[in-house]
């Protein structure tokens, strides 16, 4: 098998480093497990899923990620990556609008995305019975409040680190929790519940005020 045709008869071989076409094969794959995984489920990942879902042959898909346990690692590691980059740019929005009650309204805006919210839960479901992708998510959601943390002592140098720590745990249980019900899955966003969360993630940050000025 090589890159260029993968899935062809012969003895199977190790790939060598991926091409910028293997790149595009391999996100196309990925963007096809992700779409059966938003909308029929974990129970459904399948490695003849996702083919079917590409319409590739599974050879074609067992060149790119021989095992289901592979695509699953890939797929997570994409998906959790890409939330990690928004909550890495925390404060990038605040500061360019000159408001940095603002800086809520990237990770809030997730939850505009119905297919992202879906794609969550999914993946939170897998966490319960797979130990493999509940260590991703643990690892995600320590760096997430990694990077939450460190800007609450940013905002408030003389805070202890594990009052911010903790403060920053609380900020990303609020967020996450807060997906399911504003997103239309347990609930709908509302203005004036929106208020409270907001007033209560910036209180979180060391944020108060209509400016977003340090509390």
């Amino acid at each position: 098998m090589t890159p260029e045709n993968p899935g062809s008869p012969g003895s199977p071989v190790t790939p060598s480093a991926p091409t910028p076409k293997g790149h595009q094969r391999r996100a196309a794959l990925l963007d096809a497990a992700e779409h059966v995984l938003a909308s029929a489920g974990g129970a459904e990942l399948t490695m003849r899923a996702v083919a079917d879902a590409a319409g590739v042959r599974l050879g074609h898909l067992q060149y790119y990620f021989p095992a289901r346990s592979d695509l699953l690692a890939a797929l997570l590691d994409r998906i959790l990556t890409a939330s990690l980059a928004r909550v890495a740019a925390l404060g990038e929005a605040g500061d360019a609008a000159g408001d940095l009650a603002a800086v809520l309204d990237p990770l809030l805006g997730d939850h505009d995305d119905p297919s992202l919210v879906r794609l969550f839960t999914e993946v939170w479901a897998m966490a319960a019975h797979d130990e493999d992708a509940a260590g991703a998510v643990r690892a995600f959601y320590a760096a997430y409040a990694g990077h939450v943390a460190r800007f609450v002592r940013d905002r408030s140098p003389g805070l202890d680190p594990v009052a911010a720590h903790s403060r920053a745990e609380v900020f990303v249980m609020l967020m996450e929790g807060a997906a399911l019900f504003r997103s239309g899955i347990a609930g709908r966003a509302a203005p004036v519940t929106d208020a409270v969360l907001r007033r209560t993630l910036l209180d979180l940050l060391g944020l108060s005020g209509p400016g977003g000025g340090a509390a």
